[in-house]
């Protein structure tokens, strides 16, 4: 039994199993028991959340913070206590302060990829890229797949409705950030992409609109066309994904699915009216309507100033544009979740592609770190108010039980219920794990 799972047993405690021994049951028994519940598989979850944060969020200035460290690199933020005795947050996330209870705050997730494009893939799919850190760009047709398309690919939709939705935005850094589609999958197996901005007065998803001249028989006159044209020139996926389109089209599920003009205005408001705020109170309702998986992508990139890459100025970034609205819409989902019945069967993990380094820099900034960082889980079964892992006194690397991105997505495939070992194939016939890593099983019940 690992450190993390050890019985803390009272002196009291102690005794009274003292006199199991008339019943046949000594304390080797009952650890033995106790290290079988623990190895027992909880109830395959049904549905996740993923909440990316571009740019890299600074662990020491959020989940992680060092207040005996030096000043260059505690920082200028202050932690406060959580509703948890003995885990602090920073002082600028009180209301994720309230929900530490249902949270596994961990605080050694590690790679080695320094450039966002390569971290980003990391992150996305749960695989270091093939082509190294600073040699990848963009996805290649050949790629492993996101840890959504797998998914896709492993599981059966529900009542219509996509498997893997992302939203508000495709991400792109000059080009389309690598690991966010399905790569050897195949484009039958890319997200559902959402295109528009919750947060407009005027949201809805033109994906989801036929033009007025067009209505659903014409559309299927188009469709059965198109079929017979393609059956000798278009590959399967495009088929499959132009099949997929058209189903959605017909369906007042999915359109229903994607309103959020019928929810309280009062809710809405406390998820927060901003992009992010409203789309992550869009995939709660993706969740609960039956999508599987759903990537809310947490600001675009559109140079440093508009997301989490704060190599500069790191301080009032965080303070008044970045941690606030994080922290309203993510503590509001925890508690929409809870309220809802929803938590236990809905994985929420929060992450982004790296941390930030432990010194300060000559711009009062913070600049890429993937030595050590931090990531946020809740929900589907996680044992809440708990620090898993350790980073080490500058939080530069891990000191205690680290994690890797792979281990991250094993976690999550046997959270589904799948077998993290069993092998999807890519184009040319080479297997690939669905994950490489291991599920860190101590986070469960």
């Amino acid at each position: 039994m690992s450190k993390n799972n050890t019985l803390n047993l009272s002196r009291r405690r102690l005794l009274q199993l003292g006199g199991f021994g008339a019943l046949g049951m000594n304390l080797a028994s009952l650890l033995k028991a106790n290290a079988s519940t623990l190895c027992r598989s909880p109830e395959p979850i049904r549905s996740c959340i993923l909440i990316f944060y571009y740019g890299g969020p600074s662990h020491l200035d959020t989940w992680d913070m060092k207040p005996s460290a030096p000043r260059e690199v505690r920082g200028e933020f202050q932690s406060i206590a959580t509703n948890v005795p003995g885990i602090r947050v920073c002082e600028h996330m009180p209301l994720s302060a309230k929900v530490v209870d249902r949270l596994a705050i961990v605080r050694s997730v590690h790679h080695p990829m320094t450039n966002h494009n390569a971290a980003a893939f990391a992150a996305l799919s749960g695989r270091n890229p093939a082509k190294g850190d600073l040699e990848l760009l963009a996805n290649d047709r050949n790629d492993p797949p996101c840890l959504g398309s797998i998914l896709s690919h492993e599981l059966t939709d529900r009542g219509g409705l996509p498997t893997f939705v992302a939203l508000p935005h495709v991400l792109r850094n000059v080009v389309k950030l690598p690991g966010q589609v399905a790569g050897f999958l195949g484009s039958a197996h890319d997200p559902f992409q959402v295109a528009s901005d919750p947060n407009a007065v005027d949201f809805q998803l033109d994906e989801l609109t036929l033009p007025n001249d067009v209505s659903t028989g014409r559309l299927d006159r188009r469709e059965s066309l198109l079929r017979k044209v393609n059956d000798a020139s278009t590959a399967k996926d495009f088929d499959a994904y132009r099949t997929r389109a058209v189903r959605l089209l017909h369906s007042p599920s999915v359109r229903r699915a994607f309103r959020l003009d019928g929810e309280d205005p009062k809710l809405r408001d406390r998820y927060g009216r901003t992009k992010l705020g409203q789309s992550t109170l869009l995939a709660r309702r993706l969740v609960e309507s039956g999508v599987r998986f759903v990537t809310v992508y947490d600001h675009e990139v559109n140079g440093q100033l508009a997301n989490w890459d704060a190599h500069q100025d790191v301080f009032p970034r965080h303070k008044n544009d970045l941690i606030p609205p994080a922290d309203r819409a993510f503590a509001t989902l925890i508690d929409d979740l809870t309220d809802r019945g929803l938590l236990d069967s809905t994985l929420v993990i929060a992450l982004g592609e790296f941390g930030r380094t432990p010194k300060i820099n000559n711009t009062a900034g913070r600049d890429h770190w993937p030595f050590c960082y931090s990531a946020v889980l809740a929900g589907g079964g996680i044992r809440g108010g708990r620090v898993y892992g350790a980073s080490d006194k500058l939080g530069a690397y891990p000191d205690l039980d680290p994690i890797s991105p792979a281990d991250l997505a094993a976690t999550l495939f046997w959270r589904f219920g799948l077998d993290p070992s069993s092998e999807i194939v890519d184009l040319s016939g080479r297997p690939y794990r669905l994950a490489e890593g291991k599920p860190i099983r101590e986070l469960f019940a």
